[in-house]
């Protein structure tokens, strides 16, 4: 991506400073690893750590004065960055439809955080929280994505930060409230449907971002469209579940599966319109 001269988003709350560490003897290994990255991109930490270890971690925060390398620091300026394209692309689209876009804050942690929907551990993997309307990451999480599943490069990176402001996107049109109350209503299989759906509507308003921010900058490059689409397709639930344990469970996917991961990106990205994003009408099966 080309992010020369590109503003830095105001709206990030950097807790790199500060020691943290979860309480809680969690025993995570790589296998497991390897499933919660199948949990990834908008599922609730919280009740991800609480299926691990019976409980929610007690994330204890230190006063630290670690100096970051020049990497790391890089990788901060970067992530800042693609926000606050996030923040121009969507305050122009919401300014199209009469609404005025309140952007959400990026929360920059290492190894836990304490959040608005509990405390969470890097292995949750990136989350957007509505009760605070933040979205956290752990910036070693792109390290991982390349270590554990070989999915890599800078809009491959910027993907994970849109999809998660995708879910801000959602929780201000009221998507995100009205899907969480009817997955309280109904039993897990269907729950996992309406989760699937807004995922991949997820993936979709992280496409027109990137459509509409290459409109606006001339930010994309060669090759960066395919490093966001390779990463869509293994992030997907059936390949993730396949990659941990060797075979697939249908009735438990909650992101979606490759294929459905990889089309609604790619729909956002050709089109560029929010108008196409509807995930919630067509049949579960034609996703």
């Amino acid at each position: 991506m080309k992010l020369d001269g590109r503003r830095e988003s105001t709206h990030v709350e950097d807790r790199r400073g500060m020691s943290t560490k979860s309480k809680a003897g969690l025993g995570i290994g790589g296998t497991i690893v390897v499933v919660i990255i199948a949990l990834l991109f908008g599922g609730n930490p919280s009740q991800v750590l609480q299926q691990l270890s019976g409980a929610s971690p007690q994330v204890v925060t230190e006063s630290t004065n670690r100096e970051f390398t020049p990497e790391e620091q890089e990788l901060a300026s970067f992530a800042s960055k693609i926000f606050a394209g996030t923040e121009d692309v969507w305050s122009a689209i919401f300014k199209q439809m009469g609404r005025t876009y309140d952007p959400p804050t990026l929360v920059l942690y290492s190894g836990a955080v304490s959040s608005g929907c509990g405390n969470a551990t890097s292995e949750s993997g990136p989350f957007y929280c509505s009760a605070d309307q933040k979205v956290y990451i752990d910036l070693e999480f792109f390290m991982n994505m390349k270590k554990q599943l070989g999915a890599d490069g800078d809009f491959a990176y910027a993907y994970v930060i849109a999809h998660e402001v995708g879910h801000h996107v959602q929780y201000l049109l009221g998507t995100l409230t009205k899907a969480h109350q009817q997955m309280a209503r109904v039993g897990q299989t269907e729950a996992n449907q309406i989760s699937v759906r807004l995922e991949l509507q997820a993936d979709f308003y992280a496409g027109v971002w990137a459509y509409n921010d290459n409109q606006m900058f001339g930010s994309l490059e060669e090759g960066d469209i395919q490093e966001a689409l390779d990463a869509a397709s293994k992030i997907g639930d059936d390949y993730l579940q396949k990659k941990a344990r060797g075979y697939a469970v249908p009735d438990s996917f909650n992101h979606g599966t490759s294929a459905q991961r990889y089309k609604w990106l790619k729909k956002g990205l050709t089109t560029g319109d929010v108008r196409n994003g509807d995930t919630f009408t067509p049949n579960y099966a034609n996703l």
